[in-house]
């Protein structure tokens, strides 16, 4: 049951605590100590010794850490024609320390693609392994989800299906641009389905005037758009959780609400879902994945630094495959250990203990990764 095409048997979400050189050139270049080229210089040294690392460690995926992004999403999506950042109060709000406060806005037409700094990203990756480069991005839902309308002039889209209509066409000329470069391995980072898991958070965007409901069925077309001019050989997983900020969390709730249309009418291959806690509820949701998917399960925290027991992990694995077939499931921590530039709260040695015992895992229950 080894696996030769990703999600791998083990695999990991993609972002990877920042460096102590990485970080101290961040503040320098903050500072004007430093200019672009001196921390463009830092980036690819540290991003070089990081993919070595993640190769050592045996996995099959490998990625750039996320290390030339402050934030998960706004990087990504700060970068698409019509949309800025600026500085702003937050109204989903984390169970304990905040990010910082930026935001995003549409400012103008979302069709258009005049090229993206990420596809150069994720060519440096392609050129210094020899592993499958994964590159991720958050799920176009992240454009409307935190905001509303309230984050796009009425001005310029007074029909919110125009808007849907062209954010979907922004990300199909990204992806098409990522696969040009050479990427065949694209995950779609999709808390917000998730969030809608959380029946506070429903109530939240009732009280803005959306309906829960039908966001999910809007941002399931909205990924379906994004995606369907992807090519046949590229590999599409989505990743869910609830939050992941200096080891704090959002949202609590199971999948259940959302998870027939999670794996019954969004087209990708597989789904990082998050599975360390209770507050993801159970592995019940499973039984709707459909022949041909694959679901990693997120069962290896990276929220604190303890090393979980290697047969703990076998157990549960095998509580899920009482819902879907064992063939059909994967094994990763469930999300990355730095969905901001801050990092969770666990040394870099417990993070690649976890990566390693990752792939121990997987080669015990599945006969490789």
């Amino acid at each position: 049951m080894i696996r030769t095409a990703p999600p791998f048997r083990a695999d990991h979400v993609g972002s990877i605590l920042r460096s102590g050189p990485l970080k101290e050139a961040r503040i320098r270049r903050q500072s004007g100590a430093i200019g672009a080229a001196e921390l463009k210089a830092v980036e690819d040294a540290e991003i070089i010794k990081i993919i070595r690392k993640q190769e050592e460690a045996g996995l099959k995926g490998v990625t750039d850490g996320e290390y030339r992004r402050a934030f998960w999403q706004i990087d990504f999506l700060e970068n698409l024609d019509g949309v800025e950042s600026y500085k702003g109060e937050r109204t989903v709000k984390f169970q304990g320390p905040q990010p910082k406060p930026v935001l995003l806005r549409v400012t103008g037409k979302l069709g258009g693609f005049t090229g993206h700094p990420m596809i150069e990203h994720f060519r440096f990756v392609k050129e210094h392994t020899g592993r499958t480069p994964k590159m991720t991005i958050p799920s176009p839902s992240s454009l409307h989800f935190r905001y509303g309308r309230e984050s796009i002039s009425a001005a310029i889209y007074p029909d919110m299906a125009e808007f849907y209509h062209d954010l979907g066409l922004a990300y199909r000329k990204a992806i098409a641009a990522f696969a040009e470069a050479g990427c065949r391995y694209l995950q779609i980072d999709e808390v917000n389905l998730a969030y809608l898991c959380d029946p506070a958070l429903r109530d939240q965007v009732r009280a803005r005037g959306d309906d829960p409901d039908a966001m999910v069925s809007d941002y399931a077309d909205l990924i379906n758009s994004a995606i369907s001019e992807a090519p046949d050989d590229m590999t599409v997983s989505m990743h869910l959780c609830r939050g992941n900020f200096r080891s704090t969390h959002v949202a609590s709730g199971g999948y259940d609400p959302v998870a027939d249309v999670l794996f019954n009418r969004i087209g990708v291959h597989g789904y990082f879902m998050e599975y360390d806690s209770a507050r993801a509820g159970g592995f019940e949701p499973l039984r709707l994945l459909p022949k041909g998917k694959t679901v990693v399960l997120g069962l290896v925290t990276t929220k604190t630094g303890g090393l979980e027991s290697k047969d703990e992990l076998k157990r549960r694995i095998g509580e899920a495959a009482k819902f879907a077939p064992l063939d059909q499931l994967a094994l990763s921590p469930q999300c990355g250990f730095a969905s901001t530039e801050e990092g969770n709260s666990l040394a870099e040695a417990e993070m690649w203990a976890k990566l390693r015992l990752c792939v121990d895992v997987a080669r015990d229950v599945w006969g490789g990764v």
